[in-house]
């Protein structure tokens, strides 16, 4: 199954990390699927955040190959 995840678009992976938020913030999730739905959504987290590394990677690569001499980064949110 974690190939299955693994295969999602970032897109998809942030759509179900968002449903996965939802559920636990209505509150009448029971103990274990509240623990299940969170390790769901930190295996979805993890995927999003190596595809924007990836991401990240290669603008950076693309932009020295061009010349540009700024690095390209990720700015995260306070």
């Amino acid at each position: 199954m974690a190939s299955d995840k693994e295969e999602l678009s970032f897109e998809e992976a942030m759509k179900n990390l968002e449903e996965i938020v939802e559920k636990l913030e209505a509150g009448d999730v029971p103990l274990e699927k509240a623990i299940q739905y969170y390790q769901e959504g930190m295996d979805l987290s993890k995927i999003c955040s190596d595809k924007l590394s990836n991401v990240q990677e290669k603008m950076v690569k693309i932009m020295n190959d061009q010349g540009e001499t700024d690095d390209f980064r990720i700015q995260e949110e306070d």
